[in-house]
């Protein structure tokens, strides 16, 4: 089936005669085949009778409220794609056709009042509320999308498979908008035009439902701003934090220097920062499907993979770079020797992570703890220094060539991977260093 359009209702019968009638006609036009499911609130004034008679699908919502509803939506349909839109006629259902053709856009399509050429016709105290309310979510959660409240969209089905809500009411829009976005799925909104709702009287009281998307809004902050979150390290290169900004930038030019024109470059641990979109012939590799999924955008390469068994033949590249990765995971060496069994003889590894025998990071990660509980300082288990890495990758045959510090405290190394006849010098080396 290809699309499911979910309605959830209550007492809408004398709309529901009009608008059910509309939909099938628009989506019949584009040969779509389809299912109506309203799920009803429950209603006293015949809305089940009403469409039941017109062809649809009527279920009773299992939790009470418009997210209890719209979540029974979900859980019955059988269509690719779902389609959510109000019931009251305020969401014209010819537009469908302009949603279903933008859907090879973006995961999600956001029937949206606020972006170029979208209008919104209904009092000025509502819009002049609503129009605030979405920009200020925008900007406080960092979401890429102006019409955060309208609940005219068409959704990926796959959205929903992981996708846990705890909203109760119509601010589920914005639950739902934050957390498919954290979890690396793409939107798009297109400009559509709102009318007031036909027959009846809205169930949402204004400022009621201000309040609550705001009070919501404080959990999905968190959300946004966890490590977790799958434009993480996109989001970091451009933050308004100046010492963090400085931070990203100053690992990306280094990095990005050392490995432009080396070849065929293999980021392991690429999250979905700037480094893997800088660099043109690279294969980018996380553990985290979500930030690889942020990064389909963007048409690279990528590989679902871990670091303890990478997925590729022996010398596959000419440069592995693994930024800000080995600290997060248990002391193995067996990543040492899978970056060396992918990289070509005389390739070039690049590896980045924090030096603990630096006072600089001994004083920086504490503090950031205290800032932010919960983020890098908690997920830091292996603390490394640049001896320790330099006895590791002797016993490689990996030769250290260059080292680069930022803020003295994050260690960056330029390394080559010798032939065979080196490797017995560089063992000799580090052990003569650790003897020393």
């Amino acid at each position: 089936m290809d699309v499911s359009v979910i309605l959830p209702v209550m007492n809408e019968a004398e709309n529901l005669r009009v608008l059910i009638p509309r939909l099938i006609a628009s989506l019949e036009r584009e040969r779509l085949t389809h299912e109506i499911v309203v799920v009803d609130g429950p209603s006293t004034d015949g809305t089940r009778e009403t469409a039941e008679a017109l062809g649809a699908r009527v279920v009773g919502e299992r939790k009470r409220g418009y997210a209890g509803a719209l979540e029974t939506g979900i859980a019955e349909a059988r269509g690719d794609y779902l389609l959510t839109l109000d019931a009251d006629q305020s969401h014209d259902p010819d537009f469908i056709i302009k949603m279903w053709r933008a859907r090879k856009r973006a995961d999600i399509v956001v029937a949206s009042r606020y972006v170029l050429g979208g209008v919104a016709y209904s009092d000025f105290i509502r819009r002049s509320t609503s129009w605030f309310l979405n920009q200020a979510l925008r900007r406080m959660l960092s979401i890429p999308v102006l019409d955060m409240s309208s609940g005219y969209r068409l959704y990926r089905r796959e959205v929903f498979a992981e996708l846990e809500l705890t909203s109760a009411n119509f601010e589920v829009q914005e639950e739902i908008l934050v957390k498919a976005h954290a979890s690396g799925f793409s939107v798009v909104e297109i400009p559509f035009t709102y009318f007031p709702r036909g027959a009846g009287r809205s169930h949402a009281k204004l400022f009621s439902f201000g309040w609550k998307i705001f009070r919501s809004s404080l959990s999905l902050w968190k959300i946004r701003n966890s490590l977790a979150s799958a434009d993480y390290d996109e989001r970091a290169y451009y933050s308004l934090i100046p010492p963090q900004r400085y931070w990203q930038r100053r690992r990306h030019r280094i990095t990005v220097l050392w490995a432009r024109g080396l070849g065929r470059v293999l980021d392991a641990g690429c999250g979905s920062s700037l480094i893997v979109q800088s660099l043109n012939n690279v294969v980018g590799m996380d553990f985290n499907y979500a930030k690889l999924r942020f990064l389909r955008r963007y048409e690279i390469p990528l590989v679902n993979g871990s670091a303890f068994a990478l997925p590729f033949k022996d010398g596959s590249f000419d440069c592995v770079m693994s930024s800000q990765v080995i600290e997060h995971i248990r002391y193995d060496e067996s990543i040492f020797g899978e970056m060396h069994r992918v990289l070509r003889t005389g390739g070039t590894l690049i590896l980045g992570t924090p030096d603990y025998a630096t006072i600089g990071w001994r004083i920086i990660e504490p503090v950031y703890g205290f800032l932010m509980p919960g983020g890098y300082k908690d997920q830091h288990i292996t603390h490394y220094t640049l001896e320790m890495l330099r006895e590791i990758l002797a016993r490689y045959g990996i030769v250290i060539e260059e080292t680069a510090y930022i803020a003295r405290s994050e260690l960056i190394l330029r390394c080559r991977k010798a032939g065979r006849e080196k490797r017995a010098v560089a063992a000799v080396s580090a052990d003569a260093s650790t003897a020393a």
